[in-house]
């Protein structure tokens, strides 16, 4: 499994999914390599810089990007990888 480098905060932006759902994907992403204490679920995150990581959370599977530009308020990332989130027959998060 390969590990994701960055420095400082990684944004999870949470679409209103439910708490499970966060927790398991906070579970990835400590599998990844990011330390607990360095990710912010959020669903607008601020003072973005470049080359910050931003992950978006979806039902089935985590988006890691990085930032490319900021604009504003704005920013544009890139994908970088796709975290695939596994159920059991019983839709419980495994893996």
């Amino acid at each position: 499994m390969e590990k994701i480098e960055y420095e400082g905060t990684v944004w999870a932006i949470n679409h209103g999914l439910p708490e499970p759902l966060l927790n398991h994907c906070i579970k990835k992403l400590i599998d990844y390599g990011i330390k607990k204490e360095d990710i912010v679920i959020t669903d607008a995150p601020s003072d973005v810089k470049i080359g910050t990581v931003v992950v978006d959370i979806w039902p089935y599977h985590l988006e890691v990007g990085r930032v490319r530009t900021v604009r504003n308020d704005s920013y544009i990332s890139g994908s970088v990888l796709i975290i695939e989130l596994k159920t059991d027959a019983e839709g419980a998060y495994i893996g």
